[in-house]
């Protein structure tokens, strides 16, 4: 199974952290019990991802970095965290309002706009979620997902979320490993598994999901395409043209774009039901995309080559990048762009030469 640059650097870096602390023979804290430290080094650390607050911007990163800038990313503060796992993606429904997720289990909340977080779940409490909420709410295959629980509550906080949605300040997605899939309707006070609402017989990876106009969309390992059906209230699978792994899906009323594994990319302008491949010209995986205020369709690699389209999405062009470094998140604004990853932030103005 393989993971985007964002989740494998984590993951190498967690590895780093244990053989470390063994050589040094101190003392162990649980990184969901050890909050994030202030470093003025945390903008050159490894970043995951970037999202928008309203006039603001808040980037996550390893070891718990989350940081914010008021000035369109000209200068940034780094947020007050409790805890140090790696963090992979970040989201606000609202200005004020906003979601972070990561390495763990965790899932952190905002109510400040970014300056502080509160953690509301980990994966130590995920498991008995579960068992708990399958012991009062059979399903069909009550067994199969019950058993999924215990072994959940057995191995504990190992499992990642990796992106996260929300509609508004009330409802929303937390997707990740191994199927890991949750749904509150009251900002992140409880939380119900989805497992039993989801086409992910081989429990895939979740990699990804986003919402275009009033549809939800989630991608994931071999090809897995999967679409909310309102009147199930299920995401069901879509058809797909590629069965390697999507790292991101992104798109506008009319078109659907989902990119991954080594430069593959399919679009489709049917809502799902149908998709074409579409020839990106890059040999390595697509692991961030970002729509630009001019309408263009913005992708970027992890080799750091950045690639745009103005014909949503059937054609593209390389951008110029003075600096190519691995991307794992992007923000294309009016007039900058901003790029995280393996090396922290990189900030150019637009436009780039094409």
């Amino acid at each position: 199974m393989q993971f985007s640059f964002k989740f494998a650097l984590a993951s190498a870096s967690l590895g780093l952290a244990l053989l470390a602390g063994h050589a040094a023979a101190v003392e162990f804290a649980d990184v969901l019990d050890l909050p994030a430290q202030r470093t003025g080094l945390a903008l050159h650390s490894p970043l995951a991802a970037v999202a928008r607050a309203g006039g603001r911007l808040v980037v996550v990163g390893q070891r718990g970095h989350i940081l914010y800038s008021d000035d369109d990313g000209r200068n940034w503060q780094q947020a007050d965290v409790p805890v140090s796992s790696d963090l992979t993606a970040v989201r606000f429904p609202a200005p004020r309002d906003g979601w972070a997720v990561g390495h763990d289990g965790v899932v952190l909340h905002s109510a400040d706009g970014g300056q502080r977080w509160t953690r509301q779940l980990d994966g130590r409490g995920i498991g008995q979620l579960m068992l708990d909420f399958y012991t009062t709410h059979p399903q069909a295959d009550n067994e199969t997902l019950l058993e999924q629980a215990r072994r959940m509550k057995e191995e504990g906080a190992d499992k990642p979320f990796l992106d996260l949605w929300f509609r508004d300040a009330q409802e929303g997605f937390v997707i990740g490993a191994f199927n890991l899939i949750l749904h509150t309707t009251d900002g992140g006070r409880s939380w119900q598994p989805w497992n039993h609402l989801i086409d992910n017989p081989q429990a895939l990876h979740l990699t990804a999901i986003t919402a275009v106009g009033d549809e939800v969309f989630i991608v994931g390992e071999q090809g897995l395409l999967l679409k909310l059906d309102t009147a199930s209230q299920r995401f069901v699978a879509l058809d797909s043209p590629y069965k390697g792994t999507f790292f991101g899906v992104f798109g506008k009323p009319g078109l659907l774009f989902a990119y991954g594994l080594r430069g593959n990319a399919v679009r489709s302008v049917d809502g799902g039901a149908s998709w074409s491949e579409v020839a990106t010209g890059v040999p390595v995986s697509l692991t961030a995309a970002s729509q630009g205020a001019d309408g263009g369709l913005y992708l970027f690699s992890q080799a750091g080559q950045g690639l745009v389209s103005h014909d949503d999405g059937a054609t593209f062009t390389t951008l110029d990048i003075a600096q190519r470094t691995p991307v794992s998140g992007a923000l294309v604004g009016a007039d900058s762009l901003l790029l995280v990853g393996g090396r922290g932030l990189q900030r150019s103005t637009l436009p780039l030469s094409q």
